[in-house]
C-alpha cells in the first residue's frame, strides 16, 4: 500500500496581506498618539455636558460647604454651651477656602444651607439667617 500525495497549484501565496498591514499600521499610529497626548483632553466633547458637570459639581461642593459650616458652628457652640449660629457668610467663606470659589451668590449659598440645615435636623440646636 502506497500513499501518494498530490500538490495542487492554486497560485502564489502573498506573505503579507495589505489589509493586515493597514490594521497594524493604524494600531501603531493610535498607540503613538496616545503616548504623545497621555490622556490630555483638548476640549470637551459636548459643551452642554461640560456645563452640566460644572453646575453639578458646584452645587455638590456648596452642599459640602454648608455641612462643614454647620459642623464648625456646632463645635464652637459646644465649647460655650449655647446654640450654634450658622450664617450664609460662613458657607461662602468655607466654599472660598476649601473649593476656591471666588464668588458665591448669597441665594445659592442660602439654598444649600437651608437644604443641609433641615437634613441635619438643626432646628433643635442651631440658628441661621438662610431663611430670610
Amino acid at each position: 500500500m502506497t500513499i501518494t500525495t498530490r500538490v495542487v497549484k492554486t497560485g502564489q501565496m502573498r506573505p503579507h496581506a495589505p489589509g493586515g498591514l493597514l490594521f497594524v499600521a493604524l494600531g501603531l499610529i493610535l498607540v503613538a498618539a496616545g503616548y504623545v497626548w497621555r490622556g490630555r483632553v483638548l476640549r470637551p466633547l459636548s459643551a452642554k455636558r461640560a456645563q452640566a458637570a460644572v453646575i453639578r459639581d458646584r452645587s455638590k461642593n456648596l452642599l459640602r460647604s454648608a455641612d462643614m459650616a454647620i459642623a464648625g458652628a456646632r463645635r464652637r457652640a459646644a465649647a460655650h454651651g449655647e446654640p450654634a449660629i450658622v450664617t450664609v457668610g460662613d458657607v461662602t467663606r468655607v466654599a472660598r477656602q476649601h473649593y476656591g470659589y471666588l464668588f458665591v451668590e448669597r441665594e445659592e449659598a442660602a439654598a444649600a444651607l437651608r437644604q443641609r440645615y433641615e437634613a441635619a435636623d438643626c432646628r433643635v440646636d442651631c440658628m441661621t439667617d438662610a431663611f430670610n
